[in-house]
């Protein structure tokens, strides 16, 4: 495919990216949050930080192979290969767009299952028992994303790079700043950081997550009216699916264009 149709692609995303970080420089509380503050126990925050914790490290080391028998991964890789053939031989940006539209439509299916769980769980008062089944959502979302622009999630470098998406995609002002240039670091060279160790990436990015959903999944534990809170699934897995589409697409541009670089983009 012409190099004219990756750089296009680039530019819109590139714009995407930037309304996405501009869109979170500040944090401002909801309604409910407010009403909420002085009404969440101290510890709840720890707990949270706990399970979510909890749930990625069992996920990671023994229920990724649980979230694959939900969709066809095998189908999924054969997928991409058509179309990244058929992208090739054709040399149109139609084509290259169909594998984005792809994966679009992967996170939109995600959405909807997050937000029935979510809501079902906030009308049983199902507030904290829901972050294994909210964690092991986003990562099955995170997963067919991954599958449908080329990549692998099961090594350590690439369960890293998953991490800092989650971080990423819930933060905001500097603190995303910082994330997403350690993402953008990785995409140029995919390795791990000098002295890295999974456990604390992944307290890291559950004590950016708990403290985000801190007030919902304090209110998803109140039967009937915890469904407001578990609505806010959806809101959450939202911005993870869009942001991981934006930096899995920017990765697959870089990869398949041989001329195109990281630094290029920075340009654009």
């Amino acid at each position: 495919m012409s190099n004219v149709h990756y750089e296009r692609e680039l530019k819109r995303l590139i714009l995407k990216e930037k309304r996405f970080i501009a869109s979170r420089k500040n944090h401002k509380e909801s309604v409910v949050n407010r009403f909420l503050a002085d009404k969440v126990p101290e510890k709840i925050s720890e707990t949270m930080n706990t399970a979510f914790s909890k749930a990625f490290s069992l996920i990671f080391d023994k229920g990724t192979s649980i979230i694959e028998k939900t969709y066809k991964k095998d189908e999924l890789e054969k997928d991409f290969q058509v179309d990244l053939y058929s992208a090739r031989i054709r040399g149109t940006g139609k084509s290259l767009k169909k594998l984005s539209n792809k994966a679009d439509i992967a996170g939109g299916v995600n959405l909807a299952v997050s937000g029935v769980s979510g809501i079902g769980m906030g009308l049983l008062g199902m507030g904290l028992p829901d972050i294994p089944v909210f964690t092991a959502m986003i990562l099955r979302c995170i997963y067919e994303i991954a599958i449908r622009y080329g990549f692998s999630y099961e090594t350590e470098e690439e369960k890293y790079f998953i991490l800092l998406l989650i971080e990423g995609a819930v933060s905001y002002g500097k603190h995303l700043e910082e994330i997403n240039k350690k993402i953008d670091d990785y995409i140029d060279n995919p390795m791990l950081p000098v002295g890295y160790r999974r456990s604390q990436q992944i307290v890291n990015t559950s004590r950016v997550l708990s403290t985000e959903l801190l007030y919902m999944k304090f209110l998803q534990g109140v039967p009937i009216v915890g469904a407001v809170g578990g609505a806010y699934d959806v809101i959450y897995m939202n911005n993870i699916s869009k942001y991981s589409r934006m930096k899995y697409k920017k990765r697959f541009l870089l990869n398949y264009s041989k001329e195109i670089t990281i630094t290029d983009i920075k340009n654009i």
